[in-house]
């Protein structure tokens, strides 16, 4: 079921293996290592303009622990991917049963994520468990989020996008949204006047919460290690904080 939300964690990027994979010493030698993000998915990227988001701005860091500067693949669909040659992906969900067939192979998690609520300061609201038939919350359409919350006979207004449910709670057109905590953070960030409250995420319910995982196509042991001391290091000299802390998410370390 957690396939469903990829798209969330992914930048809606949605994935695909592609045809080819290169080692870690292919890499180096093609002086580049390649990241495939969508263009226009703040916080996660952009083509242009500052800031760039924080998958650019951490695949910067993670190629120059390679050695190597960054190549940024720009797809929207998975099918530009079978042909975008790049080499890894940022923020994918660390589970196995959620890539389905995706193919990538997963970097050791560096943070934790999942479905929170997103409530007005004002609000009553304290947990999913305080969801009653007297609330309504928006979910993303075809969501895990929505299927759960749903099952509860909660009411749900379903939008295509986080930021839509986001704006409908700071209207007070709905009571929650069920959407990521960086997808809520980044909203406070650039809607300071609109702040919305962040519940805690329900970790009592398995499939609203995972960890994530530097995602890479077909790499060789060398590139999955390089990969996992790279994180390693940038976790511990809090690197990784700083980068997402810049978009205004304060990470949760991994379970």
């Amino acid at each position: 079921m957690k396939a469903i939300v990829l798209v969330i964690v992914g930048a809606a990027i949605g994935l695909c293996g592609p045809a080819q994979a290169r080692t870690l010493d292919a890499i180096r030698a093609s002086g580049a290592l390649g990241l495939c993000a969508h263009p226009n998915s703040l916080p996660f990227a952009r083509k242009s303009g500052d800031p760039p988001g924080f998958q650019v701005e951490l695949g910067q860091v993670l190629a120059r622990e390679l050695g190597v500067p960054l190549r940024l693949d720009w797809i929207i669909t998975q099918y530009q991917m079978r042909s975008a040659n790049c080499d890894i992906l940022l923020d994918v969900i660390a589970d196995r049963e959620a890539q389905g067939e995706t193919r990538l192979r997963l970097s050791k998690p560096y943070y934790r994520t999942g479905v929170a609520l997103a409530v007005p300061s004002s609000s009553a609201l304290t947990s999913f468990k305080s969801l009653s038939e007297h609330t309504k919350v928006g979910v993303q359409v075809g969501s895990v989020a929505a299927m759960i919350i749903g099952q509860r006979r909660v009411p749900i207004s379903t939008f295509g996008f986080e930021t839509d449910s986001l704006d409908a709670v700071s209207n007070h057109e709905i009571d929650a949204a069920a959407v990521t905590p960086t997808a809520a953070s980044y909203f406070n960030l650039t809607h300071p006047d609109k702040a919305l409250r962040i519940l805690d995420r329900d970790e009592g319910v398995a499939d609203l919460n995972w960890n994530v995982a530097v995602g890479m196509v077909r790499p060789d042991d060398a590139l999955r290690e390089a990969i996992d001391g790279a994180l390693e290091r940038l976790r511990n000299d809090g690197t990784i904080d700083r980068i997402y802390g810049r978009y205004g998410i304060v990470l949760q370390a991994p379970r």
